[in-house]
């Protein structure tokens, strides 16, 4: 059963060795693609430097755009792994989502991230996330509506794609497989990435990211009733 990797990465050079390095750790995995989106540092060379296949994008796409371009060079595989570049050391836990898809227990699994310990942001985009899955999928309750961190199987890659642009990725997936009638199954984990705190950065990036959530969901909405 060929497994591939694939890890989106925009400007993290410092912590994208560390997501590899742990991922290394982890069994099953055939092949680790990293797409590199129109980073201005050295993300590529770093990735490239730990033994994996780098797609350098020369225009920033955005986390759709970097996963549709990376699944091109996947070549068709059984499962695929995604995971966030700034994983760091807790990308080791991977193998917790493979395990549920290559076993034939679901067709695509999303890891849980335990609370984080600072102040993060009001839960707006989750809340909003959580009522498109209901609204839009079915009765699912995501505990992780924007975890980019999962595994699917083919049925489940053929039922999600094209993927969802920005950072409507998430939410999209799940509504799709659900829509799909795949079985989904969300995997505790403590896993960690560089989480945004309640600073300017902070709410603008939360800002963007409610806008395409928002954005989708609405695609989404007018997709079903074509």
């Amino acid at each position: 059963m060929r497994t591939v990797a694939l890890i989106p990465a925009h400007n993290e050079a410092e912590r994208i060795a560390a997501t590899l390095e742990a991922l290394g750790s982890v069994a099953n995995i055939d092949h680790v693609i990293v797409v590199d989106d129109a980073s201005s540092d050295g993300t590529a060379e770093v990735a490239r430097s730990c033994g994996a296949t780098v797609v350098r994008l020369e225009h920033n796409l955005g986390k759709g755009g970097a996963l549709e371009a990376g699944v091109e060079h996947a070549q068709d595989p059984d499962v695929l792994l995604l995971l966030d570049a700034d994983l760091a050391e807790t990308a080791a836990q991977a193998g917790a989502l493979l395990c549920p898809v290559r076993e034939g227990i679901a067709d695509m699994s999303i890891a849980c991230f335990p609370r984080p310990a600072g102040k993060a942001g009001f839960g707006l985009v989750k809340g909003l996330a959580r009522w498109g899955i209901r609204r839009l999928g079915g009765p699912f309750d995501a505990r992780a509506p924007l975890s980019g961190q999962r595994a699917l199987n083919r049925s489940a890659l053929a039922a999600c794609r094209p993927f969802e642009s920005g950072y409507g990725v998430e939410v999209a997936l799940t509504i799709r497989a659900l829509r799909a009638g795949l079985r989904l199954v969300e995997v505790p984990t403590t896993m960690a990435h560089a989480a945004t705190g309640r600073d300017v950065a902070g709410f603008v990036h939360r800002g963007r990211q409610f806008g395409h959530v928002a954005a989708a969901l609405l695609r989404l909405a007018v997709e079903r009733t074509r």
